[in-house]
């Protein structure tokens, strides 16, 4: 079984190597390739993967390599986990908005619609060297923002699913407090792509989120960012993503007041990289736990031995919502639990969503049906449009403001803006 990676020279890679080690058995992989047209990058990372394999006895051999088509010939499916600019885009996604007003973060409002412009054509375009070099692979879209992304790969017709870790970290805490194996503990996971709530944890079948919530709501709370009170009137555990919108104006203070998480990324990254060229270093180091994507490497592997499997288990995945939302568009992408097969995932059905959380899913799947035409068309009055649909700007004069913003600190990058 070959695995591709696109993005291999991220100092994400070692942690799904590592899955990739520890779970052999649910997903016998042979081969990995590491893509990245960074090859200083490229070569310590490959090598850090090299190491970790060895230490752990696994044979998979790995093929770290800058061509796309060579990477990806043959693989059984693709992971996509790039970043298009990098963590200096990154620092300007999380750090323009707030010169507006706005909540300055890398996947929501101003600065996830950045991203998504950037990144949007440049994944299509590696999605059509897939099909030619790769038909039958699946490609697992791990790059944000994941929903847009999802549904511009699916539009084009590609065999996508979108992946994030937000549901598989909540697992795992809700399994730690309740002292059980995770296998035990399911959720009620409904939303769109960082912006969900889990409105039932199930333990063997039984929802146990009252109890959950009587007895670790402020320990839950704390870990949100959010007031105990909130999660108690709600019911429901909202993701961390949650709060941009529920504590906006005091984001935005903190956020002003600190170094960006993109500066505080690319400084670990520099200690990782560091790490990863000592050749004594076999196992992935404890600070890459603090880089983001916990879990994310039993969720992909969890993902891809279903999909190649055919196991027809249940996952929480980015997938068409198909009628599954009815105050949504068939075609939109939701973030909820669907059985995976060799054909796909089926979303499961979802109980009734209430109207304090339609109403706002409603109102960011309308923006990010506006986002991706904006990311494949271009233009400045479609990057209008988005940034006024979203319900964290909203403001004509904001809108008109942040897209000269946007347009010029992204103009690299977005090759419709020049002439």
């Amino acid at each position: 079984m070959k695995l591709a990676v696109i993005g291999g020279g991220s100092t994400y890679t070692p942690e799904l190597v590592d899955g990739f080690a520890r779970l052999r058995d649910e997903l016998p992989v042979t081969d990995i390739a590491l893509i990245d047209p960074n090859a200083s990058r490229l070569e310590l990372v490959a090598g850090m993967a090299r190491r970790m394999l060895a230490h752990a006895g696994h044979p998979a051999r790995v093929l770290a390599t800058a061509s796309v088509e060579e990477g990806v010939a043959g693989a059984d499916a693709v992971l996509f986990q790039l970043r298009v600019g990098g963590q200096a885009a990154r620092n300007v996604d999380e750090t323009l908005p707030l010169r507006c007003g706005c909540v300055g973060q890398e996947t929501t409002g101003a600065g996830g619609l950045a991203k998504a412009l950037r990144t949007v054509p440049v994944v299509l375009e590696l999605a059509e060297t897939v099909r030619r070099h790769a038909p039958g692979a699946w490609i697992v879209d791990f790059t944000n923002p994941v929903g847009i992304v999802t549904r511009a790969l699916l539009d084009a017709g590609h065999r996508a699913i979108g992946l994030c870790n937000v549901a598989i970290g909540f697992q795992r805490r809700a399994a730690a407090a309740l002292g059980v194996e995770p296998s035990r503990v399911s959720l009620g996971h409904v939303g769109l792509n960082h912006l969900t709530w889990e409105r039932a944890v199930y333990l063997d079948g039984v929802d146990v989120l009252p109890a959950l919530l009587g007895k670790h709501v402020e320990e839950l709370a704390e870990g949100l960012g959010l007031r105990p009170g909130l999660l108690t009137r709600l019911g429901a555990v909202p993701s961390y993503y949650l709060r941009y919108f529920y504590a906006h104006d005091q984001v935005v203070e903190e956020q002003r007041a600190q170094p960006s998480r993109a500066a505080e990324v690319a400084a670990m990254e520099e200690r990782l990289l560091e790490m990863y060229a000592d050749p004594a270093v076999v196992e992935k180091p404890e600070l890459l736990s603090q880089r983001g994507g916990a879990f994310y490497s039993e969720a992909a592997v969890a993902l891809i031995a279903s999909l190649l499997g055919d196991r027809g288990d249940a996952q929480v995945v980015n997938v068409r919502n198909g009628g599954t939302l009815p105050f949504l568009d068939d075609d939109a992408v939701i973030e909820v639990p669907a059985t995976i097969t060799a054909a796909g995932a089926v979303p499961l059905p979802v109980p009734a969503v209430e109207p304090l959380y339609s109403g706002l899913i409603a109102h960011v799947s309308a923006y990010e049906r506006l986002a991706l035409d904006a990311a494949l068309h271009g233009g400045a009055d479609r990057v209008r449009d988005a940034l006024l649909a979203h319900p964290l700007i909203g403001q004509d004069a904001i809108a008109e403001e942040l897209t000269d913003l946007l347009l010029e600190a992204n103009r690299a990058h977005l090759p419709w803006t020049v002439g």
